[in-house]
């Protein structure tokens, strides 16, 4: 059954001018350890591409957040939400502390997809309460 259902569009612009004036404050705000590994990595090879990269994942968990129904308020957190990828690629939800727990003793379950173009990254998240195996 679905229990939520969120979607986000970020300004690239908008991620790109408060890493400009915030620098790494604003991405160690934004992202879990393992996305902020990866971000620096990617600045370091191509600039543009660490800015797209905190859009994306900016985007994904603001999707997250509404599609569980609590904005960013605790247990939400950004850093407790992790946009991680499964080997073939595929973006996938990984949650830590709190928000980990909240999210499993409600018996949830997320899917999320995120794009980016020039301008712009946008992300989709489907959350669905998992069914009870008992009649």
């Amino acid at each position: 059954m679905i229990y939520g259902i969120g979607t986000d569009i970020c300004d690239v612009r908008r991620i790109r001018t408060s890493l400009e004036r915030h620098g790494e404050r604003f991405a160690r705000r934004i992202l879990a350890d393992g996305e902020f590994a990866t971000w620096q990595a990617r600045s370091r090879r191509w600039p543009e591409r660490g800015v797209r990269y905190i859009a994306t994942r900016f985007s994904a968990k603001e999707a997250f957040s509404k599609a569980i129904g609590l904005g960013m308020r605790l247990p939400m957190s950004w850093a407790l939400c992790e946009i991680a990828k499964r080997p073939s690629g595929q973006p996938v939800i990984v949650l830590h502390g709190g928000l980990k727990d909240w999210f499993e003793a409600q018996g949830l379950v997320a899917h999320v997809t995120v794009t980016d173009e020039t301008d712009y990254a946008a992300s989709f998240v489907v959350v669905e309460k998992k069914e009870d195996p008992t009649p």
